[in-house]
C-alpha cells in the first residue's frame, strides 16, 4: 500500500465523455497527437511547476443536516463523552429534531454550500448518508436532497446511503423492535418506489446498546437482498462488536461483495482483521474520530500488515466538522502515522473501491474519469504537508475545471 506509479513529464488526453483516452510521457503523448492529427479544445500545460493526482474521495460523510452542536464540543472539552452527551439528548438526537424541523429547500442549501468547500478541497467522488430523520418522511427528506443536489452540483459525483439505521428515534426509545420493523417494512419499500439514482449503499450503527449484531444482520441483508444495495456501515467503534465478522458473514452467505466496506474499526478484534484481510471489504478508516473523540486508534498496522484494504473518510458531521480530505490525509499521517503514500492511495483508489466505484474513479487510467486535482507545487505531497491552506490550483471532474484557485 506504500508504492505509487508516477510519470514525470507527462501528459493526458481527454476524451469528449470525459475519461482519459490515453496517459504516458508526454514524448509518448506528443508522438500520438502527430501520428493521428488530434485536435484538441482545451488544452492545460503545467509547465513543470505543478503535479497532478487523482480527485480525492470521500468514503464516509454525514453531510445534510441542520442544527448547530458547537456547544457539544465544548461539554467534550470539559470531559464529557460521547455516550453522556448522547444520553442527554444532545448527539444524534438534536440533530434529528433539527432536520425534521427543516424544510426541504433549507437541507438543500446547506448542503449545496458544503459541496462547494468539498470541491474547493479537492474532492470528486462523494458518500452521502442519510440517518438524521429516523422516519420514513424525514430520511426520504434527506435522499431527495442529496439526489437533488446530485442533479445540481456536477463537481463532485454522490454516491448515497441510506442510514435509517444511524439511531433508535426518541419515540421508539422503549421499543427498538417497532423501529426496526418500522425500517424494513415501511421506510424501504418506500424509498425504493423513489428509484434514486443516487442511491447504491445501506448503512447501520452497529453499536453496543443501538443495533446489536443480529439487528444490523437483519436491517443489512432487507437492503441487499430484496432491494440490491450495498452495505457500507459502522462497526466496532465504541465497543468490540464482531463487526468485521458480520461483514464476512454476510459476504460469504452470499457468496459476493454485498459488503463493500465498514467505517471506524477502533475496537476490531484480531479475528476481525483476520476474516477482513480475505475479503475485498475496505476498512475505513476516520482519523477525525480517533482526534475529536480522544478515541484509541484503530490497529491499522495490523490491518495494513494483514493486506486489508485500508481507506479514509472524513466523517464530516456535526460532530466533526471537517470539509478537507487533504486535512485527513495530514492527520492520517499524524496520528496513525501513515507515509504520505499511504495517506493518498487510502484518499484515492482504496476510497473509490470502498464505494463499489473504483472501475472508473481514483486513480489516473485509461478508460477512467478524468477526475484530478492540480498542487500548486512540483512535489504533489505538498497538498498533505502544508497543514492548512493546501495548495490546490485547480480541480476538475470529467475533464471540467470546477475549481480555480488561481482566478
Amino acid at each position: 500500500m506504500d508504492s505509487i506509479a508516477v510519470i514525470n513529464n507527462a501528459s493526458m488526453i481527454i476524451d469528449n465523455e470525459g475519461k482519459i483516452f490515453a496517459i504516458d510521457s508526454t514524448a509518448f503523448i506528443d508522438n500520438l497527437v502527430h501520428k493521428h492529427g488530434y485536435t484538441f479544445s482545451n488544452i492545460y500545460d503545467c509547465k513543470h511547476k505543478e503535479s497532478i493526482i487523482p480527485g480525492l474521495v470521500d468514503s464516509h460523510t454525514h453531510p445534510v443536516w441542520s442544527g448547530d452542536r458547537c456547544n457539544e464540543w465544548d461539554m467534550k472539552l470539559r470531559g464529557k463523552t460521547y455516550m453522556d452527551i448522547h444520553k442527554a439528548g444532545g448527539g444524534i438526537g438534536y440533530t434529528v429534531k433539527c432536520v425534521r424541523k427543516s424544510s426541504f429547500q433549507e437541507l438543500l442549501t446547506l448542503f449545496l454550500t458544503r459541496l462547494r468547500f468539498m470541491s474547493l478541497n479537492g474532492t470528486t467522488l462523494l458518500e452521502a448518508k442519510s440517518g438524521y430523520g429516523l422516519s420514513a418522511e424525514s430520511e426520504i427528506k434527506m435522499l431527495k436532497v442529496i439526489e437533488r443536489a446530485s442533479e445540481l452540483f456536477p463537481g463532485i459525483e454522490i454516491i448515497g446511503n441510506y442510514c435509517g439505521g444511524h439511531s433508535i428515534p426518541s419515540e421508539h426509545k422503549q421499543h427498538k423492535e417497532k423501529y426496526i420493523e418500522d425500517i424494513i417494512h415501511n421506510q424501504l419499500p418506500q424509498i425504493a418506489r423513489l428509484k434514486l439514482k443516487t442511491l447504491k449503499q445501506i448503512d447501520v450503527f452497529h453499536e453496543k446498546g443501538i443495533f446489536e449484531y443480529e439487528d444490523t444482520k437483519r436491517i443489512l441483508s432487507e437492503g441487499i437482498h430484496k432491494y440490491g444495495l450495498k452495505a457500507n456501515f459502522h462497526g466496532d467503534e465504541l465497543h468490540c462488536n464482531q463487526s468485521a465478522e458480520l461483514g464476512y458473514e454476510l459476504n460469504r452467505s452470499a457468496n459476493a461483495n454485498v459488503v463493500q466496506s465498514i467505517s471506524h474499526l477502533e475496537e476490531i478484534s484480531d479475528r476481525g482483521i483476520e476474516l477482513l484481510a480475505k475479503t475485498e471489504i475496505a476498512a475505513v478508516l476516520l482519523p477525525t474520530t480517533c482526534h475529536i473523540l480522544k478515541l484509541q486508534p484503530p490497529p491499522y498496522k495490523k490491518m495494513m500488515q494483514s493486506n486489508c484494504i485500508i481507506a479514509l473518510g472524513t466523517d464530516f458531521n456535526p460532530n466533526a466538522h471537517c470539509l478537507s480530505m487533504p486535512y485527513i490525509m495530514n492527520l492520517a499521517c499524524n496520528l496513525f502515522r501513515f507515509t504520505m503514500n499511504q495517506s493518498l492511495i487510502a484518499s484515492t483508489i482504496n476510497s473509490a473501491h470502498a464505494l463499489g466505484q473504483s472501475d472508473l474513479y481514483g486513480s489516473l487510467e485509461e478508460g477512467k474519469y478524468a477526475d484530478f486535482v492540480v498542487v500548486n507545487h512540483a512535489n504533489w505531497q505538498h497538498l498533505i504537508y502544508e497543514m492548512s491552506n493546501h495548495p490546490i490550483k485547480c480541480v476538475f471532474k470529467k475533464g471540467e475545471k470546477v475549481v480555480d484557485n488561481a482566478e
